[in-house]
């Protein structure tokens, strides 16, 4: 017990003292929100990884679809490092960090108002990112419950308190920057735990063989019905229920395409060397901490034991992988808490700088003060870190029905109103503004309906559904609504048609 806390004493002083730190780093609303868009490619890659996974992916999806899928589930994991990490940086990263600095937009909602020339989209884009990234950051203490019930006799809400805590009061002191330094530290935890979890977990049940062989032993119950109780799928390539497993895929992958705490780490990038470089180190980091996750959780069904039912008989997801880890010695139940908490602290604060940035510049600013000047804006912004971190542990403390509801669709709605008029605003000048609105309400509309009426029986399959929806909407509607004003689209796209010098080593002349 002893030596668990020092490890999480030592971890929070470094956290503190990374903040305080970076202080000299937050004096204006540029460096604050975007670290003057200085952000190098290893701060700016670990960055980006730490806020794709947190303890929702290691506990709770991990669980959850190893449960289901098996060892398929490393499917999500891979198609999270290919999709969600690789492509993304290939498509979005360089012609995010141009177009946003001609436009001089720090935050996405602000991206849509001037790329448009739209007031009223940057107001409705900051109300979609609030409304869905507030409950969200709840979500994101879920897994640690049942971890510090296991490891420590300490109160899950005391754990809850004083990770918000520690996690305001360095956003706070540092903004990006501070976030940007304590990812990199917090990705290295994450990089090192979660090997060593996994070989400790497949050592306890004989190795990987012997685990592997296991699990082909189990048969596949619960699973669509030509499959039902067939052996052998958990073991299998694409598992008992391929189709299903796409959905997730492509929500887990996909969404981080228009997932305003992603994309907003491409506005703060440094160079075109950064986006090369940041583009290898994202996607080693995502396959090995992704990948690792839920490969890890298909080894779910040789843990099952009645810890993991609720009363009423039915699976409780978010205990298998503690119930996996329960064996561990004590010192790898230390490395397994700090992991988690990583990850959710470094999610945590890229969740409630973009909230409380969204919220400041592009509502109260641009809508409601906009006499507001530089200084003021600073403090509103570092008041509203700490509201949105009050407010997330309050609906962590007492989570209502329809709050977690929210929560499982925050992805496929913010993704599915976002991702297509982003994406296609980067590269097209024919994207009219009607489109973007009905990106905007096929989106929210789809996701936000399916929890009503369910006319999807997966919450996952619906947000998966949103995020399609709006790549088809967007270009339709473009071609049938009133085109923007030639002039300006022609000046915001002429900031790729600058010419700049670079040495042979980065690029070859035609001759």
């Amino acid at each position: 017990m002893v030596g668990k806390l020092c490890m999480l004493i030592i971890f929070f002083a470094v956290m503190i003292g990374v903040g305080f730190y970076s202080r000299k780093n937050a004096t204006n609303v540029n460096d604050f929100v975007l670290g003057g868009r200085g952000v190098g490619p290893w701060l700016t890659a670990f960055a980006f990884g730490t806020s794709y996974f947190s303890s929702v992916v290691f506990v709770g999806y991990a669980g959850q679809f190893g449960w289901r899928y098996g060892l398929s589930s490393t499917w999500i994991g891979l198609g999270n490092a290919f999709i969600g990490s690789l492509l993304a940086w290939l498509v979005l990263g360089r012609r995010t960090r141009v177009m946003t600095q001609k436009l001089e937009a720090r935050t996405m909602p602000e991206f849509f108002g001037k790329r448009y020339d739209s007031a009223s989209l940057r107001v409705l884009g900051s109300v979609i990112a609030f409304v869905f990234l507030v409950p969200y950051t709840a979500s994101i203490y879920n897994g640690l419950s049942r971890l510090f019930g296991m490891a420590f006799n300490i109160d899950y809400k005391v754990c809850i308190v004083v990770m918000a805590l520690l996690t305001g009061v360095y956003v706070i002191a540092g903004g990006y920057m501070a976030t940007a330094l304590n990812d990199f530290i917090q990705g290295i935890v994450m990089l090192f735990g979660i090997c060593a979890v996994i070989v400790a977990v497949l050592n306890g049940q004989g190795g990987f063989l012997a685990a592997i062989k296991k699990l082909s032993l189990i048969p596949a119950e619960n699973v669509v019905p030509a499959l039902q109780g067939s052996q052998g799928l958990f073991a299998s390539f694409f598992g008992p229920d391929p189709l299903n497993l796409l959905g997730v895929i492509v929500l887990t992958s996909l969404g981080t395409w228009g997932l305003p705490q992603m994309v907003h780490k491409f506005y703060a990038i440094k160079d075109e060397k950064a986006v090369k470089t940041g583009t290898i180190i994202s996607t080693f980091f995502a396959i090995v901490v992704s990948g690792g996750c839920y490969f890890l959780g298909g080894f779910g069904h040789l843990f099952d034991s009645p810890a993991i039912y609720t009363p009423d008989g039915s699976i409780a997801y978010d205990s298998i992988v503690p119930q996996m880890l329960s064996t561990l010695p004590d010192l790898l139940i230390g490395i397994v808490i700090v992991l988690v908490l990583s990850a959710s602290m470094s999610t945590l604060s890229s969740l409630v700088l973009t909230s409380s940035s969204t919220l400041t510049l592009d509502f109260l600013k641009f809508s409601l003060a906009k006499d507001m000047n530089e200084k003021t804006q600073l403090i509103v912004m570092r008041i509203l870190v700490g509201a949105f971190i009050v407010v997330s542990v309050v609906l962590a403390l007492n989570p209502p029905t329809f709050i977690a509801q929210l929560m499982g669709i925050s992805w496929g709605a913010l993704a599915g109103a976002f991702l297509a008029p982003f994406m296609y605003g980067l590269y097209s000048k024919r994207v009219t503004r009607i489109s973007v609105w009905a990106s905007f309400v096929v989106g929210v509309g789809i996701t936000v309906a399916n929890v009503f009426i369910k006319f999807i029986a997966s919450p996952i399959n619906a947000g998966a559904l949103a995020m399609i929806a709006g790549l088809v909407v967007v270009p339709i509607v473009s071609l049938v609504t009133p085109k923007m004003d030639q002039k300006y689209v022609d000046d915001i796209f002429s900031c790729y048609d600058e010419t700049v010098t670079v040495h042979k080593s980065h690029s070859l002349d035609e001759s």
